[in-house]
């Protein structure tokens, strides 16, 4: 019927059929350059595939290899190394967090961070970053030194082939100085990549732990599910346990904040004893998978690489930029490939949503400094334990939710519905110590608290008794005499990089 109707069209307008057939012919075209395109890519693709100049054989941390085979992704992975962009709130340059924010040292008392924490840099510092931060020490022996193997596990491709050459709980098991001559290269391509199919893997024995618990088995991921879980090996909260410092991650009841809050009261665990307060603390690592994954980038479907690592056409060939950073120093090729609204908009809802996170994380960690002091001056004054115990959980409770989301990359802009409501809760914890600890207070006769300034990151450190003239001294000594001993011996080996 429709045919007829068109027929009878043509014969009384024969431009109709004209028309008609420019129109096919023009349909043909398009669809003849797409399949030639998507033919020549994949022939492109394949080329490089199957002339692979070197072969990459076992755990090679050496990226400077894989780079061989794969330029375009070594070259923009070099990128990390780069100290050129600066957001409203952070970049990719170092900077001094507790210089800018003070009262962190006090909430950190008694714990490594108080002495040092710097804003993160691009992945190819992972190791030059974790040699000079004042939190590893300066360990003489493979078994002296403040901090043990565990913490080198995420910041490079040297940990799966240590874990592989001298076993998982062994490696382990070890003091952090122990490994300082193997553990040499950068976060690269072996962290993520099977070097024979170049698709994505976990090889971080803790996430694929951490899932068979869950009688999940990772293996069943699909590729678009691996873009955020090859990042979920490392950006995540995870602690040691007290038997071998073996690196876990506390999901066994769940992801939320008040999940993981449950898994660790129940195991009875701490990270260390706050040394004002006495309150038994936890400290997050970088919750950076669990908020996402609540967040509404991730509930629609999107990975880390999406916006971290977007995708970049060159000739035929379409490959990820390995300049794993913020979106916002590429919005054309990150945000906007899903929002049509300008670069300038688009920077601006993203520091909305930080700006009034920013409002309750400052008034918070004020008044969460101000918890811990009064408390100390309740012991001073001789409260008992009784009387300091419902104060002691409530700073526990407040100060884990503070730290889910200022330790956490991103939380703000990732899930920021979740990222206030914990703030939110943290602070009226806090608020509640406060009140519980002025009571205490009054039942030893303390009506006024003096508060000492802790204005500058120096005055903070020295009123909880950090001798930093000799932290600093000590750590420069080993900079200068021992790490240069590692690196060299790591030369002599072939296991640095060149």
């Amino acid at each position: 019927m429709i045919m007829k109707k068109i027929s009878e069209a043509i014969k009384k307008r024969p431009i109709i059929g004209w028309a008609i057939f420019v129109t096919v012919m023009v349909i043909v075209f398009l669809l003849g350059l797409l399949a030639a395109s998507i033919t020549e890519r994949r022939a492109e693709i394949a080329t490089l595939y199957s002339n692979k100049k070197v072969e990459i054989k076992g755990i090679n941390p050496h990226s400077s290899e894989w780079g061989i085979n794969y330029p375009r992704e070594y070259n923009t992975w070099l990128k990390t190394k780069n100290m050129d962009f600066q957001s409203k709130y952070n970049g990719n340059i170092k900077q001094d967090v507790l210089e800018n924010r003070p009262q962190m040292v006090v909430l950190w008392a008694g714990y490594a961070f108080s002495k040092d924490y710097t804003a993160p840099r691009g992945h190819n510092y992972a190791i030059e970053d974790i040699h000079h931060t004042l939190r590893t020490g300066a360990p003489q022996t493979d078994t002296d030194g403040p901090q043990p193997a565990t913490c080198w596990t995420c910041k490079s491709p040297d940990v799966p082939r240590v874990m592989n050459e001298i076993g998982i709980e062994k490696f382990y098991n070890k003091k952090w100085g122990a490994l300082g001559k193997e553990i040499v290269n950068p976060i690269g391509c072996a962290d993520c990549h099977d070097p024979k199919t170049m698709a994505l893997t976990i090889t971080r024995p803790a996430l694929i732990e951490a899932f068979a618990r869950q009688g999940k088995d990772i293996k069943q991921a699909t590729p678009q599910e691996m873009r955020t879980l090859a990042c979920a090996q490392c950006h995540v909260e995870y602690y040691f346990t007290k038997e071998g410092n073996y690196l876990t991650f506390p999901w066994d009841k769940g992801m939320s904040v008040e999940a993981i809050e449950e898994y660790y009261d129940n195991k009875k665990f701490t990270d260390w004893t706050h040394a004002l307060s006495k309150a038994p603390m936890l400290k997050a690592q970088h919750p950076d998978y669990e908020l996402f994954s609540v967040g509404p980038h991730a509930k629609r479907g999107l990975s880390c690489a999406d916006c971290h690592m977007p995708y970049v056409s060159e000739g035929g060939i379409k490959y990820s930029n390995h300049q794993v950073m913020s979106p916002l120093n590429n919005i054309s090729s990150t945000c906007q490939t899903c929002h049509r609204d300008s670069e300038e908009k688009l920077r601006n809802y993203v520091y909305e949503y930080q700006d009034k996170a920013k409002e309750i994380r400052d008034r918070l960690e004020k008044e969460l400094a101000k918890a811990h002091i009064m408390a100390k001056i309740a012991w001073d004054k001789g409260a008992s334990e009784k009387e300091m115990a419902g104060v002691l959980k409530l700073l526990r409770q407040a100060q884990w939710r503070w730290d889910y989301v200022v330790a956490s990359h991103g939380s703000t802009f990732h899930a920021p519905v979740e990222a206030q409501r914990i703030l939110a809760h943290s602070l009226d914890k806090t608020m509640q110590a406060q009140l519980q600890v002025q009571k205490v207070l009054f039942n030893h006769g303390v009506k006024d608290v003096t508060l000492p300034d802790i204005t500058t990151k120096a005055k903070a450190q020295k009123y909880i008794g950090l001798d930093m003239a000799k932290e600093n001294s000590n750590k420069e000594n080993w900079i200068k005499n021992t790490l240069p001993k590692w690196l060299e011996d790591a030369k002599k080996t072939g296991k640095l990089s060149k």
